[in-house]
């Protein structure tokens, strides 16, 4: 849990935050942190999910804090759903002044290049990459016509370091580059976009997903990871929610095209 106080940082803004859904385990994702905090700041949030019914208990978490949020299921690498994110917000509030695309996947035969499979490159592509781009593409009218909006895209360390996870980095590579190419394209018009790049980060969907693909008990896996990290630990959920606070807020006003590491180190050391 987050104590810091972030009141009044995103008032009347409306948001919305891509994969809020928050994967089953003991500790808080980085899409279900990002919305509780930028309802916390006053903003509407629409908590976007594949799965309707983990969309549904985030808002309900935002709800018992006094927020304002709806549940919306989309599958963000088809068009249609992507565009009808848009038409949502546009119907339900009349305007988008926040984006986060944090849609992503990996694993089912990711690899280095001699063992990965053409299935897995396209499927990781499709959800990481692809997808970040239909929502944003489908967004940005809207944004343009009020002047103002901030997009974040949530990619990863892996981006720019590692070689065992072929897709997975070149998905967020093109993440990084889809954040610079948007933030140029649209600086004119008031629209901003920067990415997060997480390090190695204690979530539901890290530590759950890669302690049963590796077979390592869970606290096990956390104390490997966190002997990685030169600050001695791994990040959270509300690491990457408050840098997406600070890039989404007015106080990020003169900053676009920004690949922000919240990583604890690693990427300093990595080079």
């Amino acid at each position: 849990m987050s104590d810091i106080d972030v009141s009044g940082r995103l008032k009347d803004k409306v948001a919305i935050v891509c994969g809020a859904g928050q994967t089953p385990g003991p500790t808080v994702g980085n899409g279900k942190a990002m919305a509780l905090l930028f309802a916390r700041a006053g903003a509407s949030v629409i908590c976007v999910d594949r799965d309707l019914e983990r969309a549904e208990a985030t808002v309900g978490a935002v709800r018992e804090e006094g927020g304002d949020a709806l549940a919306l299921a989309a599958d963000v690498s088809k068009p249609d759903d992507a565009q009808n994110i848009a038409n949502v917000a546009l119907e339900t509030f009349g305007r988008i002044d926040v984006l986060v695309n944090n849609v992503g996947i990996g694993g089912g035969g990711d690899g280095p290049p001699k063992h990965i499979t053409e299935e897995a490159f396209d499927r990781i592509m499709n959800v990481n990459l692809k997808a970040a781009m239909l929502v944003t593409k489908a967004c940005l009218p809207i944004m343009e016509t009020g002047g103002n909006g901030s997009i974040i895209n949530i990619s990863s360390l892996a981006s720019i370091a590692g070689a065992n996870m072929l897709a997975y980095e070149v998905s967020k590579a093109g993440m990084n580059r889809l954040t610079v190419s948007t933030a140029l394209s649209m600086a004119k018009k008031g629209v901003r976009c920067n990415a997060i790049l997480p390090g190695l980060m204690d979530t539901p969907m890290a530590i759950v997903g890669i302690s049963e693909r590796l077979g390592v008990e869970p606290d096990e896996l956390r104390a490997q990871r966190a002997a990685r990290v030169p600050m001695g630990h791994m990040g959270t959920g509300w690491d990457t929610a408050h840098a997406a606070l600070f890039l989404a807020s007015d106080e990020a006003k003169f900053i676009t095209g920004v690949c922000l590491s919240v990583d604890g180190g690693q990427g300093a050391r990595t080079g």
